[in-house]
């Protein structure tokens, strides 16, 4: 899983997805186009900004979510979270200094 999660990263696209759901979640793949053209001058089709999205939703960086007819996007730090404490070790008190 954790290297879903790291191929899912790897690409700068994807960054600048997670990076918009960040700033506002929720967004369906027209406002996520919208986004990535306006602020970062990326002129993908929306095909590929949905292939983006499937390796996301693949490494459950992304959670999908169907409300009538649109489809809405969601940040998920679930997967970031667990890499993240593989590492990182609490405090303990003989580590102090």
């Amino acid at each position: 899983m954790a290297e879903d999660v790291f191929k899912a990263l790897a690409d700068p696209t994807r960054r600048r997805i997670l990076d918009e759901l960040v700033e506002r979640d929720g967004q369906t793949l027209f406002e996520i186009c919208t986004r990535l053209v306006t602020k970062h001058g990326l002129g993908l089709s929306r095909q590929a900004i949905s292939q983006h999205l499937a390796v996301l939703e693949s490494a459950g960086l992304v959670l999908s979510r169907r409300q009538g007819r649109y489809k809405f996007h969601d940040l998920n730090t679930e997967p970031l979270e667990r890499i993240v404490t593989r590492w990182l070790r609490p405090d303990t008190p003989e580590s102090k200094p």
